[in-house]
């Protein structure tokens, strides 16, 4: 074998070689057989690049092919991604093809979530694509809002130091100055009125004293004249004041009813008129006895008979 076959023979072997390894550092493997392709839809993909790597439960089984827009009408602007299965394992149509991030740093991969119900996968199929938010993407998400509350803290305070700059002009400053210079005066005339409240506390301490005294005693009396009225009856007194008001009105009753002497008095008119001719006679008989005294009490040392009676005839 002459040195040129050798040097050709040798040449082209550094020429597979180098092109085997290049496709091998881009993920694709020349000599592996029985892939299969297949293709998933996304709205968006967040970081997923061709050659990225795809997984079986952690284990990388191919690679992302290309990526390229949806031409058709009903899903314009949607993401097409092609990618190679290298390994032979099986899994039904029903799987889920999602894109993640293995970590923060790194860039984006597809994770095959195999399912095993109904027809399996065959090369060409459309699979169901669904996306995982990123651990930035969802920290982004959930700072929007507050980015949002601070920069409108940041106007507002911008808006507020706007308007004391406005208002904290020189003689703003200036009556603010004497506003604070009375406010130090009114402060001092109070400390001088305490002051002088204290002293005269302190010298009418004696007279504060009995003051307090005497209002305890005024207190403890009190107290003492609270307990009694507390310990009174007052049920006792109020059925005895009813038994007198029915004891009253029972006796009214019988007075009204003729009932007792006061009674028949008060309703028997002929009673009434006997006992008003009692009393005249009694009184004519009373104004004899003075008019004619002898006519009732004779003493007699000689026996002489007493004057015949004779009846009195009025005009």
């Amino acid at each position: 074998m002459s040195k040129e076959l050798k040097l050709g023979i040798i040449t082209v072997g550094i020429i597979v070689l180098f092109v085997w390894g290049f496709n091998f550092l881009k993920g694709e493997n020349l000599f592996a057989s029985g892939s299969r392709v297949f293709l998933v839809e996304y709205a968006k993909i967040g970081g997923l690049s061709k050659a990225s790597p795809v997984t079986i439960n952690g284990l990388k089984v191919g690679k992302v092919d290309k990526i390229e827009f949806d031409t058709s009408i009903e899903r314009r602007g949607s993401l097409i991604v092609t990618f190679t299965v290298e390994n032979e394992f099986e899994f039904s149509r029903k799987s889920i093809v999602k894109i993640y991030s293995p970590n923060p740093l790194s860039g984006s991969s597809l994770a095959i979530i195999p399912n095993y119900e109904g027809e399996t996968a065959v090369s060409g199929d459309l699979l169901y694509g669904e996306m995982e938010e990123s651990l930035f993407t969802s920290i982004g998400e959930r700072l929007n809002p507050l980015q949002q509350k601070i920069e409108r803290v940041i106007v507002r305070t911008d808006t507020l130091f706007s308007s004391i700059n406005r208002v904290l002009n020189e003689n703003s400053v200036n009556e603010i100055n004497r506003s604070i210079a009375n406010l130090s005066g009114a402060i001092s005339d109070i400390r001088q009125t305490i002051q002088a409240v204290n002293t005269m506390i302190s010298d009418n301490q004696e007279n504060l004293t009995s003051t307090i005294k005497n209002t305890k005693k005024i207190t403890e009396n009190l107290s003492k004249v609270s307990d009694s009225i507390s310990a009174i009856d007052f049920g006792e007194m109020v059925a005895k004041a009813e038994e007198a008001v029915g004891n009253f009105n029972q006796m009214s009753r019988k007075i009204n009813d003729g009932g007792g002497t006061i009674g028949k008095l008060l309703n028997d008119e002929r009673m009434y008129d006997n006992l008003e001719a009692a009393t005249k006679e009694l009184e004519e008989l009373l104004r004899d006895i003075k008019l004619h005294p002898k006519r009732y009490i004779h003493f007699s040392i000689f026996g002489k008979s007493p004057d015949p009676y004779a009846v009195e005839i009025k005009n």
